[in-house]
C-alpha cells in the first residue's frame, strides 16, 4: 500500500501545482462583457473627461454669483485755498462695501454705500465733516456682448461638451463589447474545432490499429500501415495547430476581460442560431438616429453654431449704456449725515452712453469667419459619417443574410461527410475501399465540422456587426449610458 501512495500523492502535488499555475474558469458571454467593461482602464480613463465637462459647467454659471466689495482709503493733502489765501491741511477716510452681479442681459447691476470723513484744519471754513451716498449703478452692453447667447456662451458650450463626451464613451463602450463579443465566439470556434481535431486523431489511431491488425493477418498489405501513419501524423499536427490556437485566442480574450494570466477560459455559450428578419429601411433610419458617432458630431455642430453666433455679434461696435441713481447726505455729524441721505431730498443720477470701435475691426471678423468655417467642415464630416455609416449597415446586412444561408450548407455539409465515413468503414471491412480513402473522407468530415462551427460563429459575428452598426447592441445586452458614473467622478474629487 505505501508503495502506491507516494507515487499519488506525488501526482496529487503535480496537478495541484498545475492548477495553481493555470487555474480555470467557465465563462459566459455576459460575465465576458460584463468584465470587459468593470475592468477597462481606457474606459475608466475616459470617465474623466465629462467629469471635468461638469466642473467646466459649474465654473461657468458662477458668473451669476454676487460679488461682495469692500474699498477702503486714507488720504492726507496740504492744498493752497485761494480763497483763504493760504494753505490748509486735509485728511480723509473713505469706506465703501458694495455688491454687483452680472445679469443675463449682459449687463452689471451694482449698489454700493460710500462712507466719507474728511477732516480739515481750522482755517478751513468747512470744518470737519461727513459725506454719504448710496448709490446703483448699472451697466449694460447695447451692441456687442449683449443678451443671453453672448452672456452664457461658455455655460452652453461646456453643457454641450460634456453631452459629446458621453457619446465619445458611448461609441467606444460600443466597440468593446462588439470586440468581446466578437473574440469569446472566436474562442467558442477554436475550442470546437480542437475537439474536432482530437476526433479525428482518435479517429485515424483507431484506423491504424486496425489496419496494423489486418496487415499481420495477411488481409492487407503493408504498405496501408503507412498510409495509417501518415493520416495519425497529419492529425496530431492539425491537433497541435489547434490547441495553439485555443492558447493564442484565450490570451486575447483574457487581455480584453483583463483576467490574471495563465488563466484558462472555458466558454459556456453558444453562438445564437435564431432567425432575425431585418429591414434595411428601418436599420437606416435607427443607425442615423441613435449612433454615438453622429451624436458626438451633431455636438461639436451645436458649439460650432453657438460660438458662430456670439463671434457675429463680436464684430459689432462696443456701445455701453452706463448709469447711476444715488441718494446722498452731508454734515458735520454723521447721524444728521445719514438721516439727510435717507430724506430723499438731495438725489443724484447720471446717464451715458461709451462707444468703442477699432478700425477694420480683422480680429472679431476672422475669428466670426473660422467659425463659420468650422461649422461648414463639420456639416461635411456629418454627411461624410452618414454615408460610412448607411454603407456600413447595408454591408452588415448583407453579412447577415449570407452567413445564415451559410448554416444550412454547412449544416447538410456536415451530414453528407458523416453519412460518407460510414459507407467507407462498411466498404473498408469489405475490401472496397483503402485506408487512404477512408483517411481522406474522415478528413473531409473534419473540414465540415470546423466549417460548420464557423459557420455559426460567422452568422453571430455578423449579427454583433449589425447590432453595432444600427447602435442597438447596447440597449440589447442592457447597457445604459449616461452622466451618473462621471457626476459620480466629479463629486469624488470635490
Amino acid at each position: 500500500m505505501k508503495k502506491y501512495l507516494l507515487p499519488l500523492l506525488l501526482n496529487l502535488a503535480v496537478v495541484a501545482t498545475a492548477s495553481a499555475e493555470s487555474p480555470v474558469i467557465r465563462l459566459s458571454l455576459k460575465e465576458a462583457v460584463r468584465l470587459a467593461l468593470e475592468q477597462n482602464l481606457d474606459l475608466k480613463a475616459e470617465l474623466y473627461t465629462p467629469a471635468q465637462a461638469e466642473a467646466d459647467i459649474r465654473k461657468n454659471r458662477a458668473i451669476y454669483e454676487t460679488h461682495l466689495t469692500l474699498n477702503t482709503a486714507y488720504q492726507d493733502a496740504t492744498p493752497y485755498s485761494p480763497v483763504l489765501g493760504t494753505k490748509y491741511d486735509t485728511n480723509s477716510v473713505t469706506l465703501t462695501p458694495g455688491a454687483y452681479q452680472l445679469l443675463p442681459t449682459g449687463g452689471t447691476l451694482g449698489l454700493s454705500y460710500q462712507n466719507i470723513r474728511q477732516q480739515n484744519s481750522t482755517v478751513s471754513p468747512l470744518g470737519t465733516y461727513w459725506t454719504s451716498n448710496l448709490g446703483l449703478t448699472l451697466s449694460q452692453p447695447l451692441l456687442k456682448n449683449f443678451g443671453r447667447d453672448a452672456t452664457e456662451l461658455n455655460i452652453r458650450v461646456s453643457e454641450v461638451s460634456k453631452e459629446t463626451s458621453i457619446s465619445h464613451l458611448k461609441s467606444r463602450i460600443l466597440a468593446v463589447v462588439a470586440q468581446v463579443k466578437s473574440e469569446y465566439f472566436r474562442l467558442v470556434s477554436f475550442r470546437e474545432d480542437l475537439e474536432s481535431r482530437k476526433a479525428s486523431l482518435e479517429l485515424a489511431q483507431k484506423i491504424l490499429s486496425e489496419t496494423e491488425a489486418r496487415v499481420r493477418a495477411g488481409v492487407l498489405p503493408a504498405m496501408e500501415i503507412l498510409n495509417a501513419q501518415f493520416g495519425v501524423s497529419s492529425r496530431q499536427k492539425d491537433l497541435i495547430d489547434a490547441e495553439k490556437a485555443v492558447s493564442d485566442q484565450v490570451d486575447i480574450l483574457s487581455q480584453l476581460i483583463h483576467l490574471g494570466r495563465n488563466t484558462d477560459i472555458i466558454t459556456t455559450d453558444r453562438p445564437d442560431r435564431g432567425t432575425f428578419t431585418l429591414n434595411e429601411d428601418d436599420a437606416l433610419n435607427k443607425s442615423l438616429a441613435i449612433r454615438p458617432e453622429l451624436d458626438e458630431l451633431k455636438g461639436q455642430l451645436i458649439s460650432f453654431e453657438l460660438q458662430t453666433k456670439v463671434s457675429r455679434n463680436q464684430t459689432l461696435p462696443s456701445l455701453n449704456l452706463v448709469s447711476s441713481l444715488a441718494l446722498t447726505g452731508i454734515d458735520k455729524d454723521f447721524s444728521r449725515n445719514s438721516e439727510r441721505m435717507g430724506s430723499f431730498d438731495y438725489p443724484a443720477w447720471s446717464i451715458g452712453l461709451q462707444f468703442d470701435y477699432p478700425l477694420g475691426n480683422q480680429s472679431a471678423e476672422n475669428d466670426y469667419i473660422k467659425n463659420r468655417l468650422k461649422v461648414e467642415q463639420t456639416k461635411v464630416q456629418i454627411d461624410s459619417l452618414r454615408s460610412s455609416i448607411e454603407n456600413e449597415v447595408r454591408l452588415a446586412i448583407r453579412a447577415v443574410n449570407s452567413s445564415y444561408k451559410q448554416l444550412d450548407v454547412a449544416d447538410r455539409a456536415r451530414l453528407y461527410a458523416d453519412e460518407r465515413v460510414k459507407a467507407y468503414m462498411k466498404k473498408i471491412e469489405v475490401g472496397l475501399a483503402t485506408t487512404k480513402d477512408l483517411l481522406d473522407v474522415e478528413n473531409d468530415l473534419a473540414t465540415a465540422r470546423a466549417n460548420q462551427i464557423k459557420a455559426e460563429v460567422l452568422y453571430a459575428t455578423s449579427l454583433v456587426q449589425y447590432w453595432k452598426s444600427t447602435g442597438e447592441l447596447l440597449d440589447r445586452e442592457g447597457i445604459r449610458i449616461d452622466s451618473s458614473k462621471a457626476d459620480a467622478v466629479y463629486r469624488g474629487v470635490k
